[in-house]
């Protein structure tokens, strides 16, 4: 084919309600020249043989220890022969045009990285039926990755009506670029695609956003997903990521909005952790005021956030930690 190869990877993990579907919004990529590569992480359902029954030239399927989604990702990456990488989680959808529509629009690049509108539903919903939107700031051409990444990590309070939070399976990256910036990191954090993706954007000479195709992500109402973990090691590798993601950027831009959007960062960790984990809800808060956090001191319903103004955030959390454990 004159088409460019396109390699599309799934990491799988206990997905045996969601893989077939996956599996078949790949397989429908209008996009003709692609192949799939899925890399069971040693599930312990019924994954495994679901996907086994899709195994094809085309469809190759491969089985790892449990070393959880970036390092399936990564033995993707090795296995993987296209020019352009597509990450699919294994419990979310493609439109049947997402790959073609960012392929047309990237124009062959190297050097520049796809993106499309991200669609989220929960789980059960009819994702067909949501209304389809391109009216985030990110859904336009952007030619500055600083200032892409800048707008994208900051809030209302620093940069209105920027911040957000851009899905994985949303990019389309030339493997140029992932060879270019490395890797994805092998600790087990909800950010884990955060982080990578800064690496990447920074490498790129600019994002491009397609206004055909649609990333459906569906989200789960009892989390039980790596995102919805409380364990002090999601924590402290969520805690890594901010501190990457700020060393990345402040070495590409001498200016203080930097430290003034990560204080953000930190300072929402160091109160989400407490009293659960007091050390290093320390780290992070004073990290966050080394930075000059400014902000709002504690967001949650209305109720708790008055409470929080008369008896402090910290007695707030602990209240709340007593009360529902969390």
């Amino acid at each position: 084919m004159n088409q460019p190869l396109v390699s599309i990877i799934i990491p799988l993990f206990n997905a045996e309600k969601y893989i077939a579907e996956t599996i078949q919004s790949a397989l429908n990529q209008t996009w003709p020249n692609k192949e799939i590569i899925i890399i069971n992480d040693s599930s312990t359902d019924n994954s495994l043989a679901i996907a086994n029954k899709y195994a094809s030239e085309n469809l190759k399927i491969f089985t790892q220890e449990n070393k959880g989604a970036s390092a399936a990702r990564n033995f993707g990456l090795k296995e993987a022969k296209g020019e352009y990488i597509q990450f699919l989680d294994a419990d979310d959808l493609l439109s049947t045009d997402k790959i073609e529509g960012q392929m047309g629009h990237l124009k062959g690049s190297k050097t520049l990285i796809g993106l499309c509108r991200v669609v989220h539903f929960d789980d059960g919903d009819d994702y067909r039926a949501i209304d389809l939107k391109d009216d985030e700031w990110f859904c336009k051409d952007n030619n500055d990755p600083v200032d892409f990444l800048l707008k994208l990590h900051a809030g209302n309070e620093v940069m209105p009506g920027y911040g957000g939070m851009i899905q994985p399976n949303s990019w389309l990256t030339p493997k140029a670029l992932i060879e270019k910036a490395g890797i994805w990191n092998e600790f087990r954090c909800p950010d884990d695609d955060g982080e990578f993706f800064c690496r990447i954007i920074l490498a790129s000479e600019g994002v491009r956003y397609s206004v055909t195709g649609t990333n459906y992500y569906r989200k789960h109402k009892h989390n039980n997903t790596l995102s919805g973990q409380k364990s002090l090691s999601a924590y402290e590798s969520m805690l890594l990521s901010i501190d990457l993601k700020c060393s990345y950027l402040k070495q590409r831009v001498n200016d203080s909005i930097v430290e003034t959007i990560f204080a953000r960062h930190y300072w929402e960790i160091g109160v989400v952790v407490y009293p659960r984990y007091r050390q290093l809800s320390k780290r992070a808060i004073n990290k966050a005021l080394e930075y000059g956090y400014k902000g709002p001191k504690y967001k949650a319903g209305p109720v708790s956030t008055w409470l929080s103004k008369i008896l402090g955030w910290r007695l707030v959390q602990i209240i709340t930690y007593i009360r529902f454990n969390a």
